[in-house]
């Protein structure tokens, strides 16, 4: 039995019609076991986005299998709302620059998503706050942040609900060099010490070294990098 916190197998998923049909997935096959950041790159509209969808139950395939934690998402999407609890409280997202609430200050953006996930009432955010090295802008806005600050507030965000699989869309694509390799770094530390299963959609190659294993996406298929 695979020990994958992520498997997808021959996902196929096809949009349009006619001569506009495209398929942005394309008998995609992919393992993430748990504590492995994967890296996966490719040109825009190869289909990086729409695997992370598929992957965090966002979307459904056309055709293929998406197991998470060994549970296979089609059949839970039969169910909205089992679909639902299992995403929120199995899979974690960060978005590009966080997506913050901009009316929440830095505690209190941790603080909701334990509150719409049942969490604990005791939940103290500080912990994660300071995990990512933020801890100290806890009382702060997202306006009062910079670029870097935000997206570490979205990662602490993330960890919440303690989720087995994280998914990461271009978390460097508002950031400069230095800023981007730190927060990957970041990403990669929290991932293995948690042992999280990551997937990490990015452009930036000059992070790929903070990954256990870069994969390629052109045109719905998805391969090893080349070494």
């Amino acid at each position: 039995m695979s020990t994958a916190a992520l498997s997808l197998r021959g996902a196929t998923l096809e949009l349009g019609d006619g001569d506009s049909k495209v398929r942005p997935l394309d008998n995609v096959n992919l393992d993430i076991e748990p504590g492995e950041f994967v890296g996966v790159i490719g040109p825009s509209g190869a289909g990086k986005s729409t695997l992370l969808a598929v992957a965090g139950a966002l979307a459904t395939p056309d055709s293929g299998s998406v197991n998470v934690l060994g549970q296979d998402l089609a059949r839970l999407a039969r169910s909205q709302g089992k679909l639902a609890k299992f995403r929120l409280h199995n899979i974690g997202f960060v978005f590009q620059a966080g997506n913050l609430i901009p009316a929440l200050n830095a505690a209190d953006q941790l603080r909701l998503v334990n509150k719409i996930s049942k969490g604990p009432s005791s939940f103290d955010p500080m912990p994660l706050l300071d995990a990512v090295g933020i801890a100290h802008k806890a009382k702060n806005l997202p306006r009062q942040l910079s670029g870097g600050e935000r997206q570490r507030v979205g990662i602490a965000r993330a960890f919440v609900t303690n989720p087995e699989l994280l998914l990461v869309d271009e978390p460097t694509a508002a950031l400069d060099r230095q800023r981007s390799q730190q927060i990957v770094e970041l990403l990669a530390e929290q991932c293995h010490e948690r042992n999280v299963a990551t997937m990490m959609v990015t452009h930036d190659h000059d992070v790929l070294g903070h990954c256990d294993r870069v994969v390629e996406m052109v045109d719905g298929k998805l391969t090893p990098l080349d070494s």
